[in-house]
């Protein structure tokens, strides 16, 4: 685990939880799901570059998908 890593995975998770926060106040299903992945997927993944990847992809997901 590098530093980039550790950094990039705190702040996925900090915007993952403005996602669920976001979600359960809007009671809308999308960011709830997105803001749990978001501050999950950073403990699966190793590598700094799927991580980020990873993180700017769930990041989107919201802003396209509105249920």
């Amino acid at each position: 685990m590098t530093t980039a890593s550790l950094l990039w995975g705190v702040l996925f998770g900090a915007i993952g939880l403005g996602y669920f926060v976001y979600g359960r106040k809007q009671r809308a299903v999308v960011p709830i799901i997105c803001g749990v992945a978001l501050m999950v997927f950073p403990y699966a993944v190793s590598s700094t570059g799927w991580l980020v990847l990873i993180g700017a992809a769930l990041m989107a997901v919201p802003y396209f998908i509105r249920l």
